[in-house]
């Protein structure tokens, strides 16, 4: 994983880390993805601890992303509570369950990727 650095988080994607801050997710990582693919500019990748703490980060960041006029392209993964996806085309949301986030090391995948590790709240 590269070394953390800092770089300018969009208010939508420091948004979306202080939504799930709100919910006590933990092991908070943003990736800028901007200079290594054109899928999306962001990862802002998060763990519960449990589905149901996962299922209420990820409905709390729809809610409150909503509330700002902002909706997702697509979701998937909100029923199961293991890992879901919230996608706003610039940035991805990942909200993980614990093994299923240490079995797809998403941060690894994306290794060339900067990324700035959160604070929890």
């Amino acid at each position: 994983m590269s070394e953390p650095v800092a770089f300018e988080m969009p208010p939508q994607v420091r948004q979306a880390v202080r939504h799930a801050q709100e919910r006590k997710a933990g092991d908070i990582t943003v990736l800028d993805l901007r200079h290594i693919s054109s899928a999306t500019d962001f990862f802002v990748i998060v763990t519960g601890r449990s589905d149901i703490q996962v299922r209420a980060i990820a409905d709390h960041i729809l809610d409150s992303a909503r509330d700002d006029g902002n909706r997702p392209d697509h979701v998937e993964g909100l029923k199961e509570g293991r890992w879901v996806l919230l996608d706003y085309i610039d940035y991805v949301v990942h909200v993980f369950h614990p093994a299923v986030r240490d079995f797809y090391r998403l941060e690894a995948l994306w290794g060339d990727a900067t990324s700035i590790a959160i604070e929890d709240a």
